[in-house]
């Protein structure tokens, strides 16, 4: 699922016309992509944990379920919500924008977003998943959030260079609005 179909099921969730949540979707700043992605990070890493519990050792961070290395993305989850509502909010449009003041819409939009970004996970990935996890679990999580969304900026930005683009991403490209 990408981002504007993301939009279009919150549109769909709230009774409005998905095609008004995928037309013309603003650019979000590349701060505003990291909240958004801090947000679905606790979640993403649960989910990914557990296509990989086979794959991985037991001690592995991605087969926690709990603990201080969850429990630190988990806070910066909840530090993140009110610039990812901000940011969403502006993106999804004025229709929208009033669900995302209510409790229930940041586990719905996880429950959206997490699974989208999980998709692509193949259980033969799971080691050198395992890996980056590892490697980035010494960083704040703002910082290995940050790493995603420039790895995602770049990963795009390149297949749009050479002609293949497959990644649907409104990450603005110069941070610019």
């Amino acid at each position: 699922m990408t981002f504007k179909k993301t939009l279009a099921a919150l549109a769909a969730l709230a009774g409005l016309s998905a095609n008004a949540a995928q037309a013309q979707t603003p650019c979000v700043t590349t701060p505003e992509a990291t909240s958004i992605a801090l947000v679905a990070m606790p979640e993403v890493i649960r989910q990914v944990g557990q296509i990989c519990a086979a794959r991985v050792p037991a001690g592995s961070l991605l087969r926690q379920t709990d603990g201080t290395f969850i429990a630190r993305y988990q806070a910066e989850a909840e530090r993140a919500w009110p610039a990812a509502r901000t940011a969403l909010g502006r993106v999804a449009g004025p229709d929208i924008a009033p669900l995302l003041q209510s409790d229930f819409t940041r586990p719905m939009l996880v429950s959206l977003l997490a699974p989208a970004l999980v998709d692509a996970v193949k259980p033969q990935d799971c080691s050198e998943i395992d890996r980056i996890v590892t490697l980035a679990q010494p960083l704040p999580p703002q910082n290995a959030a940050g790493l995603i969304v420039a790895t995602l900026k770049l990963t795009r930005d390149k297949q749009a260079e050479f002609g293949n683009a497959t990644l649907d991403i409104p990450i603005c490209r110069d941070d610019r609005r």
